[in-house]
């Protein structure tokens, strides 16, 4: 049976090829106890090489996360009062507002099954937002030497990540109908002209649920996974 962390479910059981526990918190989740909960089974992962890998697609209350080394001068506002939560957190990239009608993907894989190359897998998460976008009529874009996808040059999604001994965390961010407000407090990603934008720009009245069904088929055709709801 599954173990209950929050709102969140973390499994227990024997993997078979492909196989991935699929996570889906119907309500908005708090950012450290997603980011727990990709830890755990991170370090599941590392103790057991058969154990199925996990991907989680949520939502989470507004908050801003700050990567590995990234610059408090992409802040602006005071860090030691923030407007909204804020995490120092264990990967890469800059400074990123998460806001309800953002949906995130959190993959918690291991990329010796896969490709054990970090360029690889960033690329390839693009290509999973490419496929989503694709499926709604748009074209995303990537940009030479930038991590992450636009459109007509505004930045519709971002991709971070951890990876331990090939075993990933964190992932992408998909704006999809979120408020904008909270992006104007950072300096997104770090990247000083370049605009932010949310699908729902292009396509008025989309919603996350429309939305996730397509992010969950692209996940699983770009790296080959067979989702499972239990353990």
């Amino acid at each position: 049976m599954p173990v209950v962390i929050g709102n969140l479910e973390t499994g227990r059981g024997s993997a078979h090829p492909g196989r991935a526990i699929l996570f889906e918190p119907s309500a908005p989740v708090m950012f450290d106890q997603a980011w727990e909960s990709q830890r755990l089974w991170q370090q599941r992962l590392l103790e057991d090489s058969s154990a199925p890998e996990a991907v989680w697609l949520l939502q989470h209350p507004a908050c801003y996360t700050l990567g590995r080394g990234a610059s408090l001068e992409h802040l602006h506002f005071d860090p030691e009062q923030p407007p909204l939560p804020l995490f120092r957190i264990d990967r890469g990239g800059e400074v990123t507002h998460h806001v309800p009608g953002q949906l995130v993907a959190y993959p918690v894989l291991d990329l010796r099954r896969h490709q054990a190359d970090l360029h690889w897998y960033l690329r390839e998460l693009e290509l999973v937002l490419i496929d989503v976008l694709a499926e709604l009529g748009l074209q995303g874009e990537r940009l030479p030497g930038l991590t992450g996808l636009w459109l007509e040059g505004r930045k519709v999604a971002a991709i971070g990540v951890g990876c331990r001994r090939w075993i990933t965390q964190h992932g992408l961010a998909l704006n999809v109908s979120c408020p904008m407000e909270g992006f104007e407090q950072v300096t997104p990603c770090g990247l000083v002209d370049r605009r932010v934008g949310r699908l729902s720009d292009w396509l008025p009245g989309l919603t996350v649920e429309q939305v996730q069904p397509l992010l969950r088929l692209a996940l699983a055709r770009r790296f080959g996974l067979v989702w499972s709801a239990s353990p």
